[in-house]
């Protein structure tokens, strides 16, 4: 039976697979979807009822195309949940229909396991949920960072540093401060666009990338730091407060209790805006922040009205070159007077770049929100700390009685007098002579409020700072401590995690930290708070900066940060030098931090809490196994930290330099090679021997290929390569991926050698149902055009210049089709590639499939932007190339006897052979390979490399003859080499961050 062309009726188009690509957004493609075309399972002896055609072709629908549900754990309301199918079931004999369901209804966006809703859940699905309240990145980062930012320190603290460290050092100061901060803002960024963030703001960011062990730690202190920063913020306000009351001569008790019974009432009514829920705090942010906007309008019209005879007397003159000239350069005074003093006292006010990222499940989209606006707030609040600083030091002399009687006159002399006052006509030389001044920016901290226009103004503004700042943290720290108890790794915590709402408020992390914050409040001293909370703080953006820095070093696949402005080195750069300032601000109070850390690193290392995220025992797969060995570390088994773990399959390695060679691409110093050879022979010792000669790693390391090496005696070569698959492997740490050169001389060979599929048999012994944790990625790679003969340099050893990697991403796989050319694009040789993915689709709506895959790839982080639709695949073959293909399996053919019924038992007994119905069940499959090589002639003939999702054949409907055909006819004539790739169903790409 021949092959249909295309003027048989039979159609390529008829058997396209009707899949709404969109999804990108989470939505439904426009015209609903339609699920009996899409999936169908295999009911009538493994066919399928063409679509357009009543013959039974075998073409498998279930081999799913690219699907934005496979990848994302879509939480739409009343939708299906799509589910990519297994391999078990794109394998499994014809008449057994079990397995897993291919999609489950989902109520409310949550997962059914099984079985019929409850009316709890139907009552439920007749009406959606409340949106929940969401923000952008200004209003959600952006103000909230400016407004932590923005404190005590910039109204009361800064004219001082300005008179002690001169405006030129004072400008060190804060650029060396918002450089720290500004490298931690990069890092931030990078971790934060690694995937989606969800609740948990900076904890939720370290634990998921240095694991459980460190996210812990520090996430429970970045809670308390955030809880005690209420306290100070809260004492600052009440300082300011009670020092107003004693200027009118109001007292209650006495200033220490004044300050204690303000600070209590402040945090119980910020504590009320807060549990009020995001919106009100969101209010109330904004008009803190307009208050502070205005207080410095006020300031900056203050600095340009002429000096009033009050002003001068208190150090006021308005512009004046001399003043500038005079305060640029340092006069260090007191027990603080040095450079490191002033920084340590200033650099606590750049402490509150994480304001934005703390609320990170709050936000609309947290990827794009925290970069921008967590960066943009450390720019303007940097800008505005030096315009500041400036032009205090340009208007205001550093010391000054404020008496008015303190001019110079006519009759007197101006001989005696002392400082640059006596230029504009007053002499303070009495109390400078004595250290009895008052005011000028050495000695008064009003400053700003006494250049003002307004004054009562710079109060609003010392008053919203504060009280911003103050709202801020008692937001954070329960967010932060909230997803610390889900993650369950301490005890006694999880009371505290319980969220109320349509937000999951966690009202009960609320009251505790209202509880810490009225603690250290009774302290009522300032200066006693604020150097433990500062290196707490410092110490997490440490661990931020090590852990983006310990990401990038590792080289770990799943580390695609979408931002790209941020370096490793000055991530390590940032991660010293906060740890530097921990001890130059404060040493036993760094100690103390450090301490706590490795108190509660320790018990997490002890626990061994069981969660699947995180990578902080990433390292090289020899360092890993090592570890392994002697029971140091566990292996974090993520989508997120999938690294190809290859076995390959080479015959002796010498005879397949090319296939090493690529592999080695892969792997090189970063995760597990084995070479493998099978000697099918019956045991004998020097046959075993041969299978275990010391020659063939001797071989590799002449390549300098760092690879195990393993051989095995097997009777057949199916055989060795499940002994293989089973027993290859340091602990947990076991091949996930196998690759095999192709059997080039498979038509002039025996039939039975081409009879061993090892990696598509779908049996008992197959690899995809290999018993192994299900971690383990069980996949199949198959290359082309690669030479049997020893070579001494293959293609995979030279440098490919600006050449293109073509992807043909036809299947959904699990994205190990395209992780596979990212990997390779990350090594030099292959770094100036362009990776072009194609796709199949309509004509009529290409340019919106493109738009479609191309935003489902801008998830995944990968790089790639040149993505090409190709409608033509579903068209049918040339008729030269079929009969091509015809003349290539004629040998294989069985031909039975009509008059005899000898086919059936003839077949069983030569399996390989192929018969009139296995041609008639494959049609479609066949003319699909066959038009898939006129399409890869067309587009990638000048390629670098060609990666293609390799098909499947199902075990008792496709010959092993014939899915060879269909490899080697899908290669054909092609220059680049071929990579077929087919993983096994599950998902070696993510969206998440965890």
């Amino acid at each position: 039976m021949e092959l249909p062309v295309a003027s048989d009726g039979v159609h390529l188009a008829a058997y396209r697979p009707r899949r709404p690509l969109s999804a990108a957004n989470g939505k439904e493609a426009p015209g609903g979807y339609d699920e009996s075309g899409f999936y169908q399972c295999y009911g009538d002896g493994g066919s399928v009822a063409s679509r357009g055609s009543d013959a039974l072709t075998g073409y498998e629908t279930l081999d799913s195309p690219p699907h934005y549900d496979f990848y994302a754990n879509t939480e739409v309301w009343g939708r299906r949940r799509h589910f990519r199918p297994s391999l078990y079931q794109l394998y499994s004999n014809p008449e057994d229909n079990s397995g897993p369901p291919l999609y489950e209804e989902t109520t409310g966006g949550r997962m059914e396991e099984g079985g019929e809703n409850s009316e709890e859940d139907e009552e439920e699905q007749k009406e959606p949920p409340p949106e929940p309240l969401r923000f952008g990145w200004v209003q959600g980062v952006m103000i909230r960072c400016m407004l932590n930012i923005w404190g005590v320190i910039l109204y009361l603290r800064l004219p001082w540093i300005t008179a002690q460290a001169g405006i030129g050092l004072t400008w060190v100061i804060i650029l060396l401060s918002s450089c720290i901060t500004g490298i931690t803002g990069l890092s931030t960024s990078a971790i934060a666009t690694n995937g989606k963030v969800k609740k948990g703001g900076t904890y939720f960011l370290i634990s998921r990338s240095l694991g459980p062990e460190l996210g812990g730690s520090i996430g429970l202190i970045f809670a308390f730091a955030n809880a005690v920063a209420v306290a100070m913020h809260t004492v600052g306000f009440a300082e300011t407060v009670t020092d107003i009351m004693r200027e009118n001569g109001a007292v209650m008790v006495d200033r220490t209790n004044d300050i204690r019974i303000i600070g209590i009432i402040t945090v119980t009514c910020l504590l009320g805006i807060s549990m009020a829920g995001m919106a009100w705090e969101s209010k109330a942010q904004i008009l803190f922040f307009l208050v502070i906007v205005v207080s410095f309008a006020s300031y900056f019209v203050g600095t340009i009205l002429p000096a009033s005879p009050q002003k001068q007397a208190k150090g006021f003159f308005s512009y004046k070159a001399d003043i500038f000239a005079v305060n640029f350069v340092p006069s260090w005074r007191g027990q603080d007077g040095s450079f490191f003093g002033m920084f340590s006292i200033f650099f606590p006010s750049a402490t509150g770049i994480l304001a934005g990222a703390n609320i990170s499940g709050d936000l609309k989209n947290p990827a794009v929100a925290i970069p921008r606006g967590t960066l943009m707030a450390i720019f303007w609040t940097t800008f505005s700390y030096i315009i500041i600083s400036a032009t205090i030091g340009a208007c205001v002399v550093r010391d000054a009685s404020g008496l008015l009687n303190d001019t110079v006159s006519a009759s007197s002399s101006s001989e005696g007098c002392v400082g640059l006052a006596c230029q504009y006509g007053w002499d303070f030389t009495e109390c400078i002579n004595n250290n009895t001044c008052t005011y000028g920016i050495s000695n008064y901290y009003q400053s700003m409020s006494m250049v003002s226009a307004f004054s009562p103004l710079i109060t609003a503004g010392i008053f919203g700072a504060t009280l911003s700042s103050a709202l801020a943290c008692l937001v954070s720290a329960p967010k932060v401590f909230q997803c610390l108890c889900k993650d369950k790794l301490y005890p006694l915590i999880g009371f505290f995690g319980k969220g109320y709402g349509k937000n999951e408020e966690p009202l009960r992390s609320y009251l505790l930290t209202y509880v810490i914050a009225a603690c250290f409040i009774l302290i009522a001293e300032l200066n006693t708070i604020a150097p433990i909370i500062s290196n707490f703080f410092l110490c997490s953006y440490s661990l931020i900066n090590f852990s983006c820095f310990h990401a990038s070093i590792t080289n770990s696949p799943g580390w695609r940060p979408s931002f790209r402005f941020y370096s490793k080195w000055l991530s390590l750069l940032g991660a010293v030098c906060c740890v530097v300032i921990m001890f130059l601000l404060n040493w036993w109070a760094a100690l103390i931090a450090f301490g706590i850390v490795l108190v509660l690193l320790g018990y997490t290392l002890y626990k061994k809490p069981a969660v699947n995220w995180g990578s902080s025992v990433q390292a090289s797969s020899y360092n890993m196994a090592l570890n392994q060995c002697v029971g140091l570390n566990h292996v974090e088994d993520h989508v997120k930290n999938y690294r190809p773990q290859c076995l390959v399959l080479t015959g002796p390695p010498s005879s397949r330099p090319a296939l090493v060679d690529l592999v080695t691409c892969f792997t090189k110093s970063l995760s597990l090679m084995m070479c493998a050879n099978v000697v099918t022979s019956s045991p004998s010792p020097s046959v075993v021997e041969e299978a275990s000669s010391d020659s063939h790693v001797t071989w590799l390391n002449r390549r300098k290929v760092k690879s195990f090496y393993r051989g095995v005696v097997a009777g057949e070569l199916r055989s060795g390569v499940n002994m293989l698959l089973q027993g290859a492997g340091l602990g947990r740490m076991k091949p996930n991926v196998l690759l095999m050169g192709f059997k080039k001389n498979w038509c002039s060979d025996t039939p039975e050698a081409a009879h061993i599929n090892p990696g598509f048999d779908g049996g008992p012994e197959g690899i995809s149902t290999i018993s192994a944790p299900p971690c383990i990625q069980t996949s199949t790679t198959s290359t082309v055009s690669i030479e049997a003969e020893p070579q001494p340099s293959t293609v995979f050893q030279k440098k490919q210049g600006k050449k293109t990697i073509d992807v043909y991403w036809l299947s959904d796989d699990g994205g190990l089709t395209l992780l596979l050319p990212y990997l390779l694009t990350r090594r030099k040789r292959w770094a100036r590639c362009k990776v072009r993915v194609f796709v199949g689709g309509e004509m009529d709506q290409k340019e919106k499939q493109r738009e479609e895959v191309l935003a489902l790839i801008k998830r995944f982080r990968l790089g790639f932007h040149d993505v090409e639709v190709l409608p033509d695949i579903y068209q049918n073959p040339q008729p030269a190339n079929v009969h091509q293909f015809e003349n290539m399996v004629s040998r294989f053919r069985l031909d039975p006897n009509p008059k005899q019924d000898s086919g059936p038992p003839r077949q069983q007994e030569e399996p390989w052979m192929i018969t009139n119905q296995d041609l008639e069940r494959n049609k479609a499959k066949s003319l699909r390979q066959i038009r898939l090589n006129e399409v890869l002639q067309d587009y990638s003939r000048e390629a670098a490399l060609i990666v293609i999702t390799m098909p499947v054949g199902r075990r008792g409907v496709c010959p092993s003859t014939l899915y060879l055909a269909w490899l080697d006819f899908l290669s054909r004539d092609l220059r680049p080499p071929v990579l077929l790739v087919r993983g096994n169903q599950e998902s070696v790409l993510t969206f998440y961050c965890q």
